[in-house]
């Protein structure tokens, strides 16, 4: 922390008292917390960010006071966070620009009820505690964040460990995932918040004992190169959203993907993005049985994302589909080489109460928007004799689903993905980042296609070995190693995770004497 944040901080409290000031700083806090994730990659910021809001809250009088500060910071947060859901809404949405803003209110003060939980179960316990009260916010921030990934389907969107992901902390995730770094970060905010408060410097070896373990982290790396690595290109078409579902341009669509793969044939393994095949599979099997014999002629293998319907249940599902070299030969229709999207995103994929939404607005009738789930654990494709744990979109932000489909034979992960959505917004970015956290934590390649960017490659440490620009038609290739070995993560979870956070609630109840804070 430098001498001037710290000089900033603490002319900040002297005007913590009015509440008014309270929830205009708290927003703020929130808002600035956007800086913190990727494209903008200021990581130093969060930990600052929260011990304001810290200080902020302890100056809380009711619970009502405590609750609006958690609120302000919470929809200062999301509002700007995720601002880059606005672009779907307004481009694609047909809505007037009032709703569209609304909707996105409506969207923000929804997720902010999960910090103003916090916030008010924090200031209900607080008489129970001793002067370190403090810490037992970040168990009830955990709770608050489980609520809000699991709740309506979940959005576990912008967790305060993503931040973190490229930075020092971020050596934290193989051995206790995003969510320890959450941890560790609320840890710094602590020791950080008391210092402040009590003037007692060692209060900084807290942040101090934090980074430092994290700094030397690496030293309990668990993985080791095989010495194997498979060749693989990732083709983004950059196909233009609002003409991707047109009944005339499946075929110009498919035509462009197989035009950008042929020079790339040679490569182990080739990545299609999210419905690059525009085409309901079972109605496609002549087209998709050529280009398979054509995969099957070259020794290659090609992973695309397509729909496939049901053709007895009447249900569609976001898939991908291996063709080409696979065991049991190449595709047909049926194989059961394939994975189905199972977290599926509300009014995108899944429309609730949709025979009371779906009149009201374009909104609530977007192409493929009646999509059924997958299982929530898959077996890995089988591509080339690799075995890939594979998701769809915004799936990989749920980190114990893509935990829970990896195993010790897993040597990749996949993600496929359209953005085409959320234009040249920060939301692509962070996708790519959250995308990166998983690799860390699971210790295994993240390779990510997408439409129109970003795609690329991610090591098992994070670092990105290929990426293409957004907005461009072009094929990134890298030669990607294999590891072994599993991670602490990919064994135990979060439960090191939940333990420590309750041990350090029951630190608070261990003093007789009461305080403020």
């Amino acid at each position: 922390m430098t001498k001037v944040s710290l000089v900033l901080l603490q002319s900040v409290q002297k005007k913590l008292i009015q509440p008014r000031w309270r929830y205009g700083l708290a927003l703020l806090a929130g808002a600035l917390l956007t800086f913190s994730y990727a494209p903008f990659s200021q990581a130093w910021l969060t930990p600052i960010l929260l011990c304001l809001w810290l200080l902020l809250l302890v100056r809380s009088q009711t619970a009502k006071q405590a609750a609006l500060t958690g609120f302000s910071f919470g929809f200062g947060w999301f509002a700007a966070g995720i601002s880059w859901v606005y672009v779907s809404i307004d481009q694609f949405g047909g809505t007037p620009m009032l709703v569209s803003v609304l909707i996105m209110a409506l969207l923000c003060a929804y997720l902010a009820v999960y910090p103003t939980l916090a916030a008010w179960t924090w200031f209900k316990l607080r008489r129970y505690t001793s002067g370190l009260s403090l810490f037992v916010l970040p168990f009830i921030w955990l709770v608050s964040e489980f609520l809000r990934g699991w709740l309506l389907t979940g959005f576990p969107w912008l967790g305060l460990g993503y931040t973190q992901t490229f930075s020092a902390l971020g050596n934290l995730a193989p051995h206790l995932g995003e969510l320890g770094i959450t941890l560790a970060l609320w840890l710094i905010a602590l020791g950080l918040t008391y210092f402040i408060l009590h003037r007692r410097y060692e209060w900084l070896f807290l942040p101090l004992v934090v980074v430092l373990f994290a700094w030397n982290a690496p030293r309990l790396n668990t993985l080791e190169y095989t010495g194997e690595q498979t060749s693989v290109a990732l083709v983004q078409g950059n196909v233009v959203q609002d003409l991707k579902w047109d009944a005339e341009q499946q075929w110009p669509n498919y035509d462009t993907y197989v035009e950008l793969t042929q020079p790339y044939l040679e490569h182990d393994l080739i990545i299609w993005p999210e419905s690059a095949i525009t085409f309901i599979e079972p109605l496609a099997q002549r087209p998709l049985a050529n280009l398979n014999q054509l995969l099957l002629a070259e020794k290659t293998t090609l992973i695309s994302g397509i729909i496939d319907l049901d053709r007895y249940t009447g249900e569609f599902y976001n898939s991908m589909i291996v063709m080409g070299e696979q065991p049991s030969g190449g595709w047909y229709y049926g194989h059961e080489n394939r994975y189905q999207k199972h977290q599926l995103l509300p009014i995108g994929e899944f429309v609730p109460f949709e025979s009371l939404l779906r009149p009201l607005a374009p909104l609530f009738n977007l192409p493929m928007s009646s999509f059924s789930r997958g299982s929530y654990l898959q077996s890995n494709l089988n591509a080339n004799g690799i075995n890939i744990a594979a998701n769809i979109c915004y799936e990989v932000a749920f980190a114990r689903q893509i935990r829970a489909n990896v195993n010790a034979d897993t040597h990749f992960l996949l993600t496929i993905s359209n953005d085409t959505w959320f234009g040249d917004s920060h939301g692509p970015h962070q996708h790519w980042q959250i995308a990166a956290m998983r690799a860390r934590e699971l210790g295994r390649p993240m390779l990510r296609a997408t439409n129109n960017g970003i795609t690329g490659v991610i090591d098992h440490t994070g670092a990105t070995l290929t990426k293409i620009p957004q907005f461009t038609e072009a094929v990134a290739t890298t030669n990607v190693l294999h590891v072994t070995g599993m991670t602490y993560f990919a064994r135990f979870g979060d439960t090191p995770v939940w333990l420590i956070a309750l041990f350090l609630a029951s630190v608070s109840w261990r003093w007789k004497k009461r305080n403020s804070a």
